[in-house]
């Protein structure tokens, strides 16, 4: 039965989810959580919209079903796709998504262009393309697919010659554009935030929506009386639908911890 000590149920299409359980877990330290990466099937951002829906719902219900007390999904093309769909389902439960950060870095003081880099399936959603409307008249938004770097990213590729050829590529038509803000619309793209600054050429400041995922997390538990009242530190258990995977899953997230990213 569903309590206060329940745990937190993140899930991801891979190890991207991470940079969102991070996160969670700084803001959060008491919790305990259930962390779902589905590597078999990443990356979400290049599947049809009906897979993606298929594999979101499948993998809500299963945190669910093992008696996670709130459903976080660490994915920005899952929360494009099937975030209404869950909340549907699933009245009683706080289901909180990601979406790109565009507000906060198109309504900084020194905006004049914002890049946003996110999966194509994101883009091509309506619930990003009204995002992207909303804040056009504070800056101009540019909407960046970025086919396969997610995959590049579950290959293990965050640094080196792969990455920055790949990049390189990307941000070649945009290096005398007046940028100032890069917002990572993807949670596997984080992982990769040191060769971004490297290889767009010039300095930019680089934004996610990992911490606006964390807040509104809390917000949604406290509401509804779901705050653990534990105080020994809360406990981590990383899945994966490729078993190997979840070990890397827990080495990033110990990493990235230390380096207080």
């Amino acid at each position: 039965m569903t309590n206060k000590d329940s745990p937190i149920g993140v899930f991801d299409s891979g190890l991207g989810g991470v940079s969102v359980l991070r996160a969670c877990a700084r803001l959060l330290p008491h919790e305990d959580f259930l962390f779902f990466g589905d590597s078999a099937n990443a990356p979400y951002g290049e599947k049809t919209l009906e897979e993606v829906r298929a594999l979101t719902l499948r993998r809500a219900k299963e945190l669910l079903d093992r008696g996670a007390k709130a459903i976080v999904v660490a994915c920005n093309t899952a929360t494009s796709a099937a975030i209404s769909l869950l909340r549907e389902k699933y009245p009683q439960v706080p289901v909180i998504g990601i979406e790109p950060a565009v507000k906060p870095a198109a309504q900084a003081d020194d905006s004049s262009q914002v890049i946003v880099m996110a999966t194509p399936l994101t883009i091509h959603e309506e619930k990003y393309q009204k995002l992207a409307a909303a804040f056009c008249h504070e800056a101009g938004v540019i909407s960046l697919p970025c086919r396969g770097l997610a995959e590049l990213v579950e290959e293990g590729h965050r640094e080196g010659p792969v990455i920055d050829a790949y990049l390189q590529e990307l941000f070649l038509p945009f290096r005398h554009c007046n940028v100032e803000y890069i917002v990572l619309g993807c949670t596997h793209y984080p992982f990769v935030e040191k060769a971004i600054r490297k290889n767009f050429g010039r300095p930019v400041e680089i934004i996610d929506g990992s911490a606006g995922t964390a807040r509104q997390l809390r917000r949604q538990l406290a509401a509804r009386n779901l705050l653990s009242d534990r105080t020994r530190p809360g406990k981590v258990t990383f899945e994966n639908s490729i078993p190997e995977k979840a070990e890397v899953s827990r080495q990033l997230f110990e990493t990235e911890q230390d380096d207080g990213l």
